[in-house]
Formats: C-alpha cells, sequence, structure tokens
C-alpha cells in the first residue's frame, strides 16, 4: 500500500494493499473498507490523490478501478461499486460477472453521507452530490445532484 507523507490512517480493512494509492496530507476516518475484488494483479486500483477527506465507514467495492482527485471530500458512509453480478438463468448469481467500469472522481469534489456511485461514473471537477444519492451516470463539472437515481439540482455559483 502506497500512502503519501502527512497522511492520517486509523484502522482499515484492506483486501489487497498492493491495491490501494494514497495522496499526501489525506485524512481518513476509521472503518473504511478497501476491498479489492477482482483476481490477482499489479495495482494500484483504487488511487486517491492528495489532500481528500474520506468519512467513517466509507467502502470501496472495486475490480475494475477508482480514481479520486485531489481536494475531494467524500463524507461518512459513502459507496463505491464499479461492477454488478451477471443475472442469466442457469447459473446462480452469486457465481456470475457482470459489466466492469471504473469510477472516476475529479478534483474539488464533495460527496454528503451516504452515497453510493456506481460502475462508469465520472464525477467532474467542483461536483457535488447531496446526502443519499444514488449516482448511475456521470455527472459534468461544477453542478450540483441528489436524489435517487441522482439528477442535476443545480449549478455551482
Amino acid at each position: 500500500m502506497k500512502v503519501g507523507k502527512n497522511t492520517v490512517l486509523p484502522k482499515m480493512h484492506v483486501t489487497w494493499p498492493h491495491q490501494v494509492s494514497i495522496g499526501n496530507k489525506c485524512i481518513l476516518e476509521h472503518n473504511i473498507s478497501f476491498k479489492f475484488d477482482g483476481i490477482q494483479k499489479p495495482g494500484p486500483s483504487i488511487t486517491i490523490g492528495d489532500n481528500a477527506f474520506i468519512g467513517s465507514g466509507c467502502e470501496f467495492n472495486i475490480r475494475k478501478a477508482i480514481h479520486i482527485g485531489n481536494d475531494a471530500l467524500i463524507a461518512s458512509g459513502c459507496k463505491f461499486i464499479d461492477h454488478d453480478h451477471g443475472y442469466k438463468l442457469g447459473s446462480a448469481i452469486r457465481v456470475q460477472h457482470g459489466v466492469e467500469a471504473e469510477i472516476t472522481l475529479g478534483n474539488d469534489v464533495w460527496l454528503g453521507c451516504n452515497v453510493v456511485v456506481l460502475k462508469g461514473v465520472t464525477i467532474g471537477n467542483g461536483g457535488i452530490v447531496a446526502a443519499g444519492a444514488v449516482v448511475t451516470k456521470s455527472i459534468p463539472e461544477n453542478e450540483v445532484w441528489g436524489g435517487i437515481p441522482a439528477r442535476k439540482l443545480s449549478g455551482r455559483k
């Protein structure tokens, strides 16, 4: 696991440490889970930029990749899932692989408490997502989104 200078690390769960890279001057709260859910491969697949804040109880359930930019604010309870399960008849859902697609958060992004970000989503620089939202599609720069599924509420002023 690569950890930058002056980064604060609490007790956390990490399945494959070589898949995680955390930048300089980051603050991470307790009970964060970095779960790389793929097969053994070179990493990192979970990258976090400088000056990021990640609140308690966040879960990164990653099979492909997640990239988080500098100065990100990720509140407690947020979840990131970059893959689905298949659901064809004739085989148990738990053993079927589905679509996988990277998640990207730009610089200066703010996610409220308990936001869920799903596969293939990019949140542009300066994007804001309201607490409890489920983000299923990409958000352009400097827009404020919320709801289930998330939709545009306004732009930043």
